[in-house]
């Protein structure tokens, strides 16, 4: 999400640093929840990695959530249209020993430009040895995202499959126009109505920012894209707006502190490339992950029901409507500090297998 300058808030957080759990103790904690228990959740994690640090940190909330057996993160497709950036997302999955999860990248998209860290990151080396393995090269070694988002969801259960989107709407609005292929001979649309039971997304903004509506970067990166999934999605969409990232920050303290358990760790590297260190950035992009694997654990509250459309300008506007398919998130001060220190927990969680 969203290089647009963060505002300043005026509520106090408070933020605990918890000693990262051993895998024992992850165990322990999953037979005390009856909520992990369940059947994982089939996450397709659509992003535009590369413009902020917020997607590289999402990114490794959804892998400590696999971990934890609570999701399944069958894909991953991007929408910011650089080279670097699926060698980056390849760097961080196979970091967490997840080096197989399909990668689709953006054809002919928004953002080509570098941004601060994809490549300090996914070139690291000292005396010609990778600090990353990795396998893909350049984003044009990917498969196209669409055609990608197509085979995948083609290969799922019906209702199974929940998309969390953090970037722009390219990849969802191009799908939503597909005709049926060799993955399926639905079109987009009855393709995402017959296996996709939720949309999470980052995006828009459902309170005034400094007294005024606020365009959010997501949607007038892409504004055709997003006006056209919010208006044509044919399933539930569960929007974070600006105001619920921008009121949860992640800590500088915990980059300097909770990920030292690996000499090199790659999204604490790029979130020190990101910005000259110490910052406190919010966490837009992890609050739809959250809400997509843990929607019933009181994090966040939801508005009522209704319809969420994006004008001409790029504002979101949410129309109450009884039974109506899109809600957004909502968020009070001790979910605020209650949500801080799981994001700490959670991404800096070590992952299970060593590359």
């Amino acid at each position: 999400m969203k290089i647009l300058s963060v505002l300043l808030i005026s509520c106090c957080i408070v933020t605990v640093f918890p000693a990262v759990h051993t895998a024992a103790q992850v165990h322990e904690e999953q037979k005390m929840d009856p909520e992990s228990r369940k059947e994982p959740v089939g996450i397709i994690f659509d992003t535009d990695i590369g413009n902020d640090i917020d997607d590289a940190l999402a990114l490794a909330l959804l892998h400590t959530f696999e971990s934890r057996a609570e999701c399944h993160l069958l894909a991953v497709t991007i929408t910011k249209d650089n080279a670097l950036a699926a060698p980056f997302v390849d760097v961080v999955n196979t970091f967490y020993g997840r080096g197989n999860i399909p990668i689709g990248t953006v054809r002919n998209g928004v953002t080509p430009e570098d941004g601060n860290f994809l490549r300090p990151v996914v070139e690291a080396e000292t005396a010609g040895k990778q600090w990353y393995p990795h396998h893909l090269q350049s984003g044009q070694d990917s498969p196209e995202a669409v055609d990608l988002l197509r085979k995948v969801l083609g290969q799922q259960p019906d209702q199974s499959v929940v998309i969390v989107q953090v970037g722009f709407s390219t990849n969802l609005a191009r799908l939503l126009k597909t005709e049926g292929d060799e993955y399926s001979p639905l079109n987009g649309v009855e393709l995402v109505k017959q296996k996709v039971r939720l949309l999470s997304i980052m995006a828009g903004a459902f309170t005034e920012i400094e007294g005024k509506p606020y365009r959010e970067y997501n949607v007038i990166m892409d504004l055709d894209s997003a006006r056209q999934v919010f208006a044509n999605w044919p399933g539930p969409i569960v929007a974070s707006g600006f105001e619920i990232g921008l009121a949860i920050l992640y800590p500088a303290q915990s980059i300097e502190k909770d990920y030292r358990y690996v000499l090199h760790h790659p999204v604490a590297q790029a979130y020190g490339c990101y910005i000259k260190m110490p910052y406190d950035r919010p966490t837009w992009d992890l609050t739809s992950v959250l809400y997509a694997v843990r929607p019933q654990r009181g994090y966040f509250d939801l508005s009522e029901s209704g319809i969420i459309q994006v004008d001409e300008a790029g504002q979101t506007i949410f129309t109450p409507q009884p039974g109506g398919p899109h809600r957004y998130l909502m968020v009070k001060e001790p979910q605020i500090i209650r949500v801080t220190e799981l994001f700490t927990n959670l991404c800096s969680q070590p992952p299970d297998a060593k590359p």
